[in-house]
């Protein structure tokens, strides 16, 4: 019976190890390569009152067997805030991760960890957006119904941070917000070597122009 566990253990060790290593990356694009690309692509869909469409049944057969995103995003689930649409990007291009007031924890962290060690992507962006219905409720108070109170609860660092300082409370705390994810980020994930050529910075959306307005450094 030992033996068969351990024989069964060997085996599901074995194909998660090729899973990973089947994932390795190519030469990576550098981070401020990434950058570059991201920053032309949101002046493109800015500038462009008519979207050209995207070649997707061609780029998803490229795709279909193996990916190597060139940035990572973390944003928000807000409907308004696509990634791949905000940088005119296309299926592959970038590896992203949304959720409300877009947060980060053990679950994101193990997806940026694995997109920098097995795709490839050196370029990390935790995306903010105006108007952030997760951060507005979390400026009325500490608490919330149902689930939605862990979403508040995770934002009160940004807005305790912003109280009181002259300008928009919501802008304020949007970019505080994405400024406190993006340290979370650099001080948790476990990048090991990468770490070195790994850039990860915050920008916050606007919606009403569609452009991104990026943080200094």
């Amino acid at each position: 019976m030992k033996i068969a566990f351990k024989l069964a253990f060997v085996s599901l060790f074995s194909i998660v190890a090729f899973v990973f290593a089947a994932d390795h990356p190519a030469a990576s694009v550098s981070a401020d390569a990434a950058l570059a690309k991201l920053k032309e692509g949101n002046a493109r869909f800015v500038n462009s009152k008519v979207s050209e469409g995207k070649p997707t049944a061609a780029r998803r057969a490229e795709t279909a067997q193996s990916q190597h995103p060139f940035a990572i995003i973390l944003g928000c689930a807000d409907s308004r805030t696509p990634p791949e649409m905000i940088f005119d990007q296309n299926i592959g291009d970038l590896f992203v991760a949304r959720n409300a007031g877009n947060l980060v924890d053990d679950h994101t962290l193990g997806s940026i960890e694995y997109a920098v060690e097995h795709l490839g992507a050196r370029l990390i962006v935790v995306l903010g957006h105006e108007r952030c219905g997760a951060v507005i409720a979390a400026l009325a108070g500490d608490t919330a119904p149902g689930h939605i109170q862990s979403v508040v609860r995770e934002i009160q660092p940004a807005v305790q941070a912003t109280k009181g300082k002259p300008g928009d409370a919501t802008h304020l705390a949007v970019a505080e917000n994405a400024r406190l994810i993006a340290e979370e980020i650099r001080s948790k994930a476990n990048l090991g070597d990468l770490a070195k050529d790994v850039r990860i910075i915050y920008a916050v959306y606007d919606l009403d122009s569609g452009k991104v307005e990026w943080a200094k450094e």
